[in-house]
């Protein structure tokens, strides 16, 4: 991984820090699998790095990156590791909620410098008003970073009212261990549950229609598509280090004295360019269908509701892509691929697990054509 000299100071601290990381994660990653977790040291030198506050306000002392800012050091941190990116998306994304809060629960959350909050949209649990705000009962699905968590956010309804997200602390929920899977295994992605939890009503809010209480465009992204760019960034990024591992292969390494080198045959080398090239145009289209959305926002109407659509349209294509990408070296290596000494093979399992995130799923293509077609969008969560 490069450290790039022309991206903005937070951006390019984030991407030395990250280098800084790569030996340890490097010399880790078998505890990955083996613990189905981030070890404790790895995760707290990331939370030191600042990698899970990457949307926080500056007025709360973080470095409110653009999305695309963001994107850049969730793509160079899935590079290294598809859990660790996708660690990163998750802790990084959640510190925009702090622009939703009320200041001073804003300031219990995240003030403190190892604050990582687990989110799970998964599931709704059920609130009962009470005096002062809610008791709140409810067990979710995917709580990444789940054992090491400060704080838990879930979704839940009370009767009659709109879906609202909670925020509980550690003390109040129960971590049980369900996250057994074929890829990002070091995420931790375990179902959490509280049960019969005061929530103080100050610690809720909408999970549509919140107002933030602080000015700028990505505080004011549909929650829907926020939710979806923090997780969304990640393939590509675990694409791009399976094209570099490939590449150091093509040049002889890992593959024993005297073998042809695989980068002096012409169709190696097409398929790394159409490579690059399907990478390049996924990550284009990301940017672009951003770019467009967060201009849409002064906008409204039709053309909002395409530019969202449009936008998970690339979430989709972004996580086939990658596959495609990982699935055409893998042929092309044969049995090396499939040894679980050789990167392309955790990378081919991590990027499977991520692409099947709703955030990704190609029934996407059928909401944008929805509207393209003049129909509704036919689902409540758009």
């Amino acid at each position: 991984m490069n450290v790039a000299v022309d991206v903005p100071g937070p951006v390019a601290r984030y991407l030395a820090a990250l280098e800084t990381l790569a030996p340890m994660v490097a010399a880790r990653r078998d505890d990955f699998d083996r613990d189905r977790r981030l070890p404790d040291d790895l995760f707290e030198s990331m939370s030191a790095a600042g990698l899970f506050r990457l949307f926080l306000p500056r007025s709360l002392g973080g470095p409110e990156l653009s999305p695309f800012d963001f994107m850049t050091v969730v793509e160079s941190a899935s590079e290294l590791d598809g859990s660790v990116g996708w660690i990163v998306g998750n802790g990084g994304g959640m510190s925009r909620m702090a622009a939703v809060l009320p200041e001073p629960v804003a300031r219990d959350i995240f003030g403190p410098s190892n604050a990582f909050v687990v989110s799970a949209t998964g599931a709704v649990g059920t609130l009962t008003p009470v005096e002062g705000g809610y008791r709140l009962t409810g067990r979710w699905p995917f709580g990444s970073g789940a054992h090491h968590g400060s704080h838990f956010m879930g979704l839940a309804t009370a009767p009659g009212g709109p879906v609202t997200c909670c925020y509980v602390g550690r003390k109040d929920v129960t971590v049980e261990d369900t996250w057994r899977t074929s890829g990002l295994r070091g995420t931790g992605s375990c179902h959490f549950s509280v049960d019969d939890v005061f929530v103080p009503d100050a610690w809720t809010h909408p999970f549509v229609g919140a107002t933030p209480r602080v000015d700028g465009v990505t505080y004011r992204l549909p929650p829907v598509s926020a939710f979806g760019w923090t997780v969304a960034t990640v393939p590509l990024g675990i694409a791009e280090g399976a094209i570099r591992s490939f590449v150091e292969v093509a040049a002889g390494k890992g593959r024993g004295e005297g073998a042809p080198l695989l980068r002096t045959r012409e169709t190696i080398q097409a398929m790394v360019g159409r490579l690059r090239a399907m990478h390049g145009a996924a990550r284009a289209f990301l940017i672009q269908s951003m770019t467009d959305l967060m201009a849409a926002q002064d906008v409204g109407g039709d053309h909002l509701d395409r530019a969202r659509a449009r936008l998970r349209t690339s979430y989709a294509h972004a996580a086939e892509t990658a596959i495609q990408i990982a699935q055409t070296l893998q042929l092309e290596l044969g049995a090396l691929s499939i040894f679980e000494t050789f990167p392309l093979e955790r990378a081919t399992r991590d990027i499977n697990a991520a692409a099947k995130h709703i955030a990704m799923n190609p029934n996407l293509y059928a909401l944008a054509g929805r509207l393209e077609l003049g129909l509704p969008a036919g689902t409540e969560r758009f």
